[in-house]
């Protein structure tokens, strides 16, 4: 049965998915000149050998048509102390105006990579593939650039975190 004429098991997987604590990334392109920027949380690793990365897109982000025109992306690892610039790559900003807050420079492939993210991916996008709402795209990680002390944002529960001290050992 198709999710439109199952409005009931969409709202269960939203409320469901509410306890998937996930660090908030910000993925960035360049195409055509003009610089792209979104938060999400639907980003993982894919597989070690290739390298790659896998990230969902919604059609309707403005990322979208950037990366189904095949532009390479970079997933930049918010620090938690990031939650503005997450917000305002969720919304509260549009286009170059994303990119005011945060230190940003151009990887090699001039994509955007933010300098004091936790850790940034740069990927040569590789495959897309289209389902229901999203793309999914792969990208083939090229350069990898991170720092030791991981503090990730992170996001549940529809609110902002951050990794509290281990148990234990």
């Amino acid at each position: 049965m198709a999710e439109a004429s199952r409005p009931e098991l969409a709202q269960a997987l939203r409320q469901g998915l509410r306890s998937l604590a996930k660090a908030v990334v910000v993925i960035t392109c360049r195409h055509e000149g003009k610089r792209y920027a979104m938060a999400a949380t639907a980003v993982s690793e894919l597989s070690l050998d290739p390298p790659s990365m896998l990230i969902c897109v919604n059609k309707i982000a403005s990322l979208f048509l950037p990366l189904s025109a095949g532009a390479d992306f970079c997933i930049n690892i918010l620090h938690a102390d990031h939650v503005e610039i997450s917000k305002r790559c969720s919304g509260t900003a549009k286009g170059e105006a994303r990119f005011d807050i945060g230190s940003w420079s151009d990887s090699t492939l001039g994509i955007p990579v933010l300098d004091e993210a936790q850790a940034a991916f740069v990927c040569r996008n590789r495959s897309c593939t289209k389902f229901g709402t999203h793309g999914i795209f792969i990208g083939e990680v090229l350069e990898v650039v991170s720092v030791e002390q991981a503090d990730p944002l992170i996001y549940v529960d529809g609110r902002y975190s951050r990794v509290q001290p281990t148990f234990g050992c």
